[in-house]
């Protein structure tokens, strides 16, 4: 089977997770494929997401490795195997890569905390509020291209709302939450909206307000992705560029603690709920 042109985030990081377990093994890429009957250029397949590894191959390699976490083994045998066909494969072709892979990490992992500073988070929002933000769009989207995105952002908020509902935290500045879009109509809806997830029991929402002044974060967008077992933990940063994926482990903790800070300058889940009725009230 030819290599993947294009392997999913979800691929390539299993094949990044193997890489590191060789490396800390100290074995090269062709002493690992000559124990397990196979050429350099394959486990470089694997490593890189380009080539798939059925669940028997990556205990073998584990082995191979000294591996002896059978957590993390365990976790890393649901990553292989063929890809399932997810909703969001409908619009690979339509959409940049960044939000299938956006989508592909919130489906799987098992909690999200989000810090937000201009924008309200893409899970929370209606579907009147995100049209006028992708309607803002440079370059400029089509009518078609808009309501695309504004369909993935929705089906994307699925994970709030299925039989076993994702644990979901969002840290919001007041600066997100008193940005018109739209005008008086949809932005009224929009925090309403918020105040009516907020009331979620699998859904925190948590409002910085601008007397707490300077906190860590202020200006990033931050979303961070719990796996199954803390070292398939990812982080997910916006740029001008796209989405950025990160997964080492000083960059997890330290976007770890940086969300525990802002999470303690802002107000408890009623206080941010009044909080934002007060700022609706005032519109």
């Amino acid at each position: 089977m030819p290599p993947r042109t294009a392997p999913t985030a979800r691929q390539q990081r299993l094949g990044s997770e193997l890489r590191k377990l060789r490396e800390r093994s100290g074995m090269t890429a062709s002493e690992a494929g000559a124990l397990l009957g196979a050429d350099q250029a394959r486990i470089s397949n694997i490593e890189s997401g380009r080539a798939g590894v059925s669940t028997q191959r990556l205990r073998a390699l584990a082995h191979t490795y000294d591996c002896a976490d059978r957590q993390l083994i365990d976790a890393l045998t649901t990553l292989t195997g063929s890809r399932t066909r997810h909703w969001w494969e409908e619009y690979r072709g339509s959409l940049p890569r960044g939000l299938l892979d956006l989508a592909e990490i919130e489906h799987h992992a098992v909690e999200l905390r989000t810090a937000q500073t201009s924008l309200l988070p893409g899970l929370l929002q209606t579907a009147d509020h995100a049209r006028v933000i992708f309607g803002q769009g440079v370059p400029t989207l089509t009518p078609q291209e808009v309501e695309h995105r504004v369909a993935h952002r929705m089906k994307r908020q699925g994970v709030l709302h299925r039989r076993t509902p994702m644990p979901y935290t969002a840290i919001v500045h007041e600066a997100a939450l008193r940005m018109r879009f739209g005008g008086l109509e949809t932005t009224r809806a929009q925090l309403g909206h918020l105040v009516e997830m907020s009331e979620r029991e699998n859904v925190r929402l948590l409002a910085i307000p601008f007397e707490r002044g300077e906190f860590p974060g202020a200006g990033q967008t931050i979303l961070y992705a719990s796996g199954p077992v803390a070292q398939l933990d990812t982080v997910q940063l916006d740029q001008p560029h796209g989405p950025a994926l990160l997964d080492a482990a000083a960059q997890l903790a330290g976007y770890q603690a940086l969300l525990d800070r802002m999470e303690e300058m802002a107000l408890d889940r009623a206080r941010s709920r009044d909080f934002i009725r007060a700022i609706a009230r005032a519109l």
